[in-house]
């Protein structure tokens, strides 16, 4: 009888360990089936072609920057199709954390110190939220304006800023679209041409075309914006190379300037006249 008894008690324990351990099973099968996946490279580089993309350094990569825009490519001979009249840019980028990526860099545009803060607000989802949401803020200092050109010229007039709200979408892995509502302001600004404060939506794209190549497209609309129209809304177009450890664009737009400030409000060229700017960006990681 005792026999019995141990018998029925270890029947007993042993249901009650295997319907524990299918009960643990289940509830990790339904974490692992619960776990967001994240959608990753809707861009390749950190911009399209100049605007920003969401694309954010990973913690502890260094990125350093290279840009080239030559000068009018219309102008033909007389400045050898741009390369005689070139703007420079070169800087670094740093993912502080996954989320967050600071840069600085200086333009030969104005003498130009830029900083740069990227944050990521939130992640495009496989099954689950459709967009990626970053932000992005961008500070110019000016250096080539003069205190013998304007005697009454203060340190905040050199200062000029950037807000934007950048949102992407990866629709496929050829296609990714993004949308980019952003505001500009100038401390210092040409009342005849411009305005202290403007606002700009702008929107750009990619379209892979192979393994490593794929074409990039952006344009800005200014929603407010003087009645002299001096300047143009920016449309840019070029090409992404994936080479192992950098990316390199090509681009063509109707504005030579580079850092963001610039590039959304001070565009010269026009696509169907005269002011076709060519130019590069290359980016390293370490």
């Amino acid at each position: 009888m005792k026999v019995t008894k141990i018998l029925f008690c270890l029947l007993f324990l042993s249901f009650g360990v295997t319907y524990a351990q299918d009960d643990l099973l289940n509830e990790l099968d339904s974490a692992s089936s619960n776990k967001k996946e994240i959608e990753i490279a809707a861009f390749k580089g950190m911009q399209i072609c100049t605007m920003q993309s969401t694309k954010l350094a990973a913690k502890g990569e260094w990125y350093f920057v290279v840009s080239h825009r030559f000068g009018d490519l219309t102008n033909g001979l007389d400045n050898f199709f741009g390369l005689d009249n070139a703007y420079t840019k070169l800087g670094g980028l740093y993912g502080a954390t996954n989320w967050l990526t600071l840069g600085a860099a200086r333009h030969t545009y104005n003498k130009t110190y830029e900083l740069t803060a990227k944050y990521k607000l939130i992640n495009q989802e496989v099954n689950g939220f459709p967009v990626t949401i970053v932000g992005f803020n961008s500070m110019d200092i000016n250096t080539f304006l003069s205190k013998d050109l304007y005697p009454g010229l203060s340190d905040s007039n050199r200062l000029a800023y950037t807000s934007q709200l950048i949102v992407s979408r990866k629709f496929s892995n050829s296609l990714s679209l993004e949308l980019n509502p952003l505001w500009v302001h100038k401390n210092l600004y040409d009342e005849a041409s411009e305005k202290r404060d403007q606002f700009l939506l702008a929107a750009g794209g990619r379209y892979k075309v192979s393994k490593r190549i794929s074409l990039n497209m952006e344009y800005a609309a200014r929603i407010s914006q003087p009645n002299v129209k001096t300047f143009q809304n920016p449309l840019t177009v070029g090409m992404d190379i994936e080479t192992g450890g950098h990316v390199f664009q090509m681009v063509f737009s109707n504005s030579q300037a580079m850092n963001d400030v610039a590039y959304f409000t001070n565009a010269l060229g026009k696509w169907d006249d005269k002011g076709i700017f060519f130019g590069f960006n290359m980016y390293r990681v370490f």
